[in-house]
Parts: structure tokens; sequence; C-alpha cells
């Protein structure tokens, strides 16, 4: 059975970091795609990044140069590494599975889902 359980969200300032991580049950990260998408109150699922099995990885622009996705092989990790934080970034946070060997990044493409966790940053 296939588990996706994210851990680390929280409230924070603006400006400052939080670290989401995301363990993975039953799956192989040999040929996984891993990725975290989010949620703000009225408004769809939005994509933030992504990694494959390669390690490539692939970013929303609104993100780049302050969230960093990162693949733990060893302990089945995948970890979301978020630094200046903007008060536009406050949603509930998923983590995202899906057994194949590109990357996709939109969530309709995605097989497997965690149940979310709340960021809020203040201004």
């Amino acid at each position: 059975q296939v588990q996706l359980v994210e851990s680390g969200g929280g409230l924070v300032q603006t400006g400052g970091s939080l670290r989401l991580s995301c363990a993975v049950s039953g799956l192989s990260f040999s040929s996984t795609a891993l990725a975290w998408f989010r949620q703000a109150p009225g408004k769809e699922r939005e994509f933030v990044v992504a990694v494959d099995w390669t390690e490539t990885t692939y970013h929303a622009d609104s993100v780049k140069g302050r969230f960093t996705i990162s693949r733990d092989k060893t302990k089945n990790l995948v970890v979301l590494q978020m630094n200046r934080l903007k008060p536009e970034d406050t949603a509930v946070y998923f983590c995202a599975a899906r057994r194949t060997l590109v990357l996709p990044i939109t969530a309709p493409e995605y097989e497997f889902w965690g149940q979310g966790t709340q960021v809020t940053v203040s201004s």
C-alpha cells in the first residue's frame, strides 16, 4: 500500500524559512517522480516543484530561487526547503508521487497524494 505522509508545516513570519518532509512508503524511488503542490483557500491546487528519478528538478516561477526539493533515498523522504517565505505562499502543501520516468507538473498526472500540511506566512 502506497502512503505519503507530510510533516513540518506551521506558522512563520515573512522572510522566514520552513522545511517540509514527506515520508513515502510502498514505492520504489528509482522510477518515481515526486512533487509538491499547494492549495490556498478558494483556489485550485497549484504546482510548486518536482523531481524525477535522475534528480532533475522543475520549479514554478513563483518559487524559483526560494524553494528547493530534495530526495533522501535511504530514508524514502522528499523534502521541501522553503526560504524567504511570503504571505502569498500561505496554503496547504501536498506531497505527490507518480511511477514514471518523466517529470509531470500537473496535478492530474500524479497517482498518489499525502493528506497535506498547512503553511501560514504572516505579514
